[in-house]
Order: structure tokens, then C-alpha cells, then sequence
């Protein structure tokens, strides 16, 4: 079980934001900005070049899981970034697809 399969079967604490039956978002526990969401989901997914066209109805809600997300912490009229790592040199650690809602804060571009 990855990090994340073991935070949404809840053997691993967490700070829960939301959650829908088909995914959980909680704070990452290594902010890089004021507000650090991750939304997971329930479903392993490896990472997003790994996603099948069976996976696109959960991919959108996803997406607008980022939403409800940015709503409820407060970011959505400022603005926030979403971004999905791929692989080593994209910056994913686990393997299990997430998206990283960041905000709070002017988030420079490029990114690092």
C-alpha cells in the first residue's frame, strides 16, 4: 500500500479537508505555500500518464475536487495553482496519482 491508500483507509492521520466517495483531499504535511491540499483518488491510479480513458470521469472530478477545495479554504477568489508531478524529474515521490492545490500566497513562474 502506497502512503496515500493508507491515509484514505484512515492507518495513517491525516487533516482531512473534504472527501467525496470517489476522492480525499488532505493537508500535505510539507506545505509549500499557506495553503497545500492534496487530492487523491480513492482509486490507485500510479501517476496521470498511467490514467485510462476508463479513468476520465474520475479524472474530471478530480479537477473539480480542486474547486470545492480552493472554495473551502479560501484561495478561490485570489487564485491557486494545481499542478500533477509525473515521474522522477517531475517531482513525484509517491506513486499514486494527487494533485497539489497551492495558495495563499503570489506563486512565482516558472515554477522550480
Amino acid at each position: 500500500m502506497t502512503l496515500f491508500e493508507k491515509i484514505i483507509a484512515r492507518q495513517i492521520p491525516a487533516k482531512i479537508v473534504a472527501e467525496s466517495e470517489d476522492w480525499l483531499a488532505f493537508h500535505d504535511i510539507s506545505p509549500q505555500a499557506p495553503v497545500h491540499v492534496l487530492v487523491v483518488p480513492k482509486k490507485v491510479i500510479t501517476r496521470v500518464g498511467e490514467a485510462t480513458p476508463e479513468d476520465e470521469s474520475l479524472l474530471g472530478k478530480l479537477l473539480l475536487a480542486t474547486q470545492e477545495v480552493a472554495r473551502a479554504l479560501g484561495v478561490s477568489n485570489s487564485g491557486f495553482r494545481i499542478v500533477i508531478n509525473h515521474g522522477r524529474d517531475g517531482g513525484e515521490t509517491v506513486p499514486h496519482l494527487h494533485i497539489h492545490v497551492l495558495g495563499g500566497r503570489p506563486l512565482g513562474w516558472p515554477p522550480g
